[in-house]
């Protein structure tokens, strides 16, 4: 990524965008069969971005369709590995030529920070569809152990017609997430991108298609969840669901397979996700930054946010001064400013929600203030035990609640007090107490000493109701998008050893 712009000349590049507005299908852009369109509004100005395609079932069956002829004459599920492999690197060279397009994009759409979106979202979405690209032609098939008399293989083969429905708050890396692997395996895809945020996977689809992607292999559906989601989930043509959001959004689309055709669910969902920090953590300025950056990145607008501080008595009142020290770094304001660290909130609808959990903080740490519009400075609360709705429900937002405890014991007990169970993390200088920490900790992943969520190679999911059902991620990632055939051949010269 090229050195970052001033204001004006994001706002320059801004102005002479050309926005897409329609749904993809079959490789062309087209309005919805309706005629009906939805408003996309920039949430840090509320400017009107555009008047985009809002589709229906109507919509959705025929993009399922062009997806299922795609798959069944095999114009890219039968075609060469290596040829898939080129068709995806190419159109990692055309979003890396239109990275500073894309960035600009999703920032106005999303209320994102142009930095991040700049030095995050765009590269680490382009380097996720190259990783994958590059995996299509290295994953082997098995051969298990049998007789001499048989040849028993182990074949990966792509799922089919896929649903995949991405959330706001990453639109453009979540969608990566999504498509690479599920491209990389050979299926078709149906993608839903939030209402709120499709202009980037509109544009990507478009780059697709310029990349070489054949027509109806990567078809983005746009509209809502009741108008196009939930019919993704019903559809009868559809093998499988990849979805990424809410938890009781998840749950739904258990309840469409089940009353469908009990297609495949792959659910990543909500996390409220601790940070557990022992009294004898090692240099709690470093803890402190990384408390902050889990708390307060992407506004907290992420499901892995280290959004409870579970901080040992003995050193919270120090810890609380440092990141108080680091929250002064995090300023807030227009989201295409590259000093600017904590952008909008997604919409207006959100941004009441999250204030409305501000009204309920029983103690007021630092922050808590709201400016007209989205924005949310980041704000720390502290709680008294779990039992708060801060501490149990998941904000979304620059949220962080602290809770003291005396020991370790106490603190691992709380910290899987949830119904939650996607990241966790805990700081300690103790080797045996960290290696304990992290097998107990009901999570998927478990960070030591600093917040993360592992990079490509590591998959991501969660426990109990963060989901199941595969990983985001790794060689992982290809799994949910392929089913396991296995061939059985006979070479036996008989019938009485054929039967054996």
């Amino acid at each position: 990524m090229t050195d970052l712009l001033t204001t004006e000349e994001y706002k320059a590049i801004a102005a002479g965008l050309n926005l897409p507005n329609a749904a993809f299908i079959d490789g062309a852009f087209r309005p919805a069969a309706s005629g009906k369109t939805f408003t996309s509004v920039n949430p840090a100005t509320g400017e009107v971005l555009a008047e985009i395609s809002a589709c229906g079932q109507e919509d959705v069956d025929f993009a399922v369709s062009k997806a299922r002829e795609a798959f069944e004459d095999g114009r890219w599920s039968k075609l060469h590995p290596a040829a898939r492999k080129d068709v995806l690197i190419r159109l990692c060279t055309l979003m890396k030529r239109n990275a500073r397009e894309l960035a600009v994009m999703e920032s106005l759409d999303s209320g994102k920070t142009i930095y991040d979106c700049e030095t995050v979202d765009v590269p680490e979405s382009i380097h996720c569809i190259k990783w994958h690209a590059e995996l299509i032609d290295k994953i082997y098939d098995q051969v298990s152990p049998a007789s001499d008399n048989h040849i028993a293989m182990v074949v990966r083969e792509p799922v089919g017609v896929v649903g995949l429905v991405v959330p706001w708050n990453f639109p453009l890396l979540m969608m990566a997430w999504k498509i690479a692997p599920a491209l990389a395996a050979g299926c078709s895809i149906v993608l839903k991108p939030a209402a709120e945020t499709t202009l980037t996977a509109l544009r990507v689809a478009e780059l697709a298609s310029e990349a070489g992607l054949p027509r109806g292999v990567l078809n983005v559906v746009t509209g809502s969840g009741a108008e196009v989601g939930e019919p993704i989930g019903r559809h009868m043509g559809i093998d499988m669901v990849s979805f990424t959001g809410s938890t009781v959004t998840g749950k739904r689309f258990l309840t469409y397979s089940a009353e469908s055709n009990a297609k495949e669910v792959v659910l990543e969902m909500g996390g409220k996700n601790p940070a557990i920090v022992m009294d004898d953590a090692e240099n709690l300025d470093r803890v402190a930054a990384h408390i902050v950056n889990g708390a307060f990145w992407n506004m907290g607008e992420n499901c892995s946010a280290s959004s409870r501080l579970i901080v040992h008595r003995q050193v919270k009142k120090a810890l609380l001064e440092r990141i108080a020290h680091h929250v002064k770094e995090w300023n807030v304001g227009d989201p295409l400013d590259p000093e600017i660290r904590v952008g909008a909130l997604v919409s207006k609808a959100h941004y009441d929600k999250v204030c409305s959990y501000l009204e309920k903080a029983e103690k007021l740490i630092l922050g808590g203030k709201t400016q007209k519009g989205a924005f949310v400075e980041p704000t720390v609360v502290e709680v008294t035990g779990n039992d708060s709705v801060l501490a149990r429900e998941e904000i979304f937002g620059p949220v962080l609640s602290v809770i003291e405890v005396s020991g370790f014991d106490e603190a691992i007990a709380i910290a899987n007090d949830t119904e939650y169970g996607l990241c966790a993390s805990i700081y300690t200088a103790n080797a045996k107490r960290a290696i304990r920490g992290a097998r107990s900790l009901r999570a998927g992943t478990v960070t030591v000493n600093s917040f993360g969520e592992g990079d490509i190679t590591t998959p991501f999911g969660g426990f109990k109701q963060s989901g199941f059902g595969g990983r985001d991620n790794s060689i992982h990632a290809h799994d949910q998008y392929t089913q396991l055939k296995t061939i059985w051949i006979d070479l036996s010269d008989n019938a009485d050893e054929a039967v054996d």
